[in-house]
């Protein structure tokens, strides 16, 4: 699956998974909490969604109920191949690097880190 949602659609999206199935209204009254946005907007940016096959449409009821077809994962996916290679030209090191050393990561967070880079070098060493 090669879909890539703007960012705009990854809010509507955030909206979504965290709701899970939503009316435009839904959708749009979150939105409205961090930024002033039309329910028109909201309400044609998720037919496009709808039109891409991000989301699928319920119109059994009066309210059409929307649910993500991507989950969060192949989304985040999508975003960190784009930045990879448009942004660090490829280079995973270079992303995690500049990661690392732009946000302060928790004790919890670098241990996580360590941990999956151990399994990383184990499977590739085996």
């Amino acid at each position: 699956m090669d879909l890539k949602p703007t960012e705009s659609e990854l809010e509507i999206l955030q909206v979504i998974w965290k709701k899970g199935q939503c009316s435009v209204r839904d959708v749009h009254e979150e939105l409205s909490k961090n930024k002033d946005s039309g329910y028109t907007t909201t309400l044609k940016l998720m037919q496009i969604m709808h039109e891409k096959g991000l989301v699928e449409r319920d119109t059994n009821a009066k309210t059409h109920l929307y649910k993500a077809v991507i989950t969060r994962e192949q989304a985040q996916q999508g975003a960190l191949d784009k930045i990879i290679s448009t942004v660090f030209k490829g280079s995973t090191s270079d992303l995690v690097i500049q990661a690392l050393g732009q946000h302060r990561a928790s004790k919890d967070e670098i241990d996580a880190i360590k941990n999956f880079l151990d399994q990383f070098e184990n499977r590739d060493n085996k």
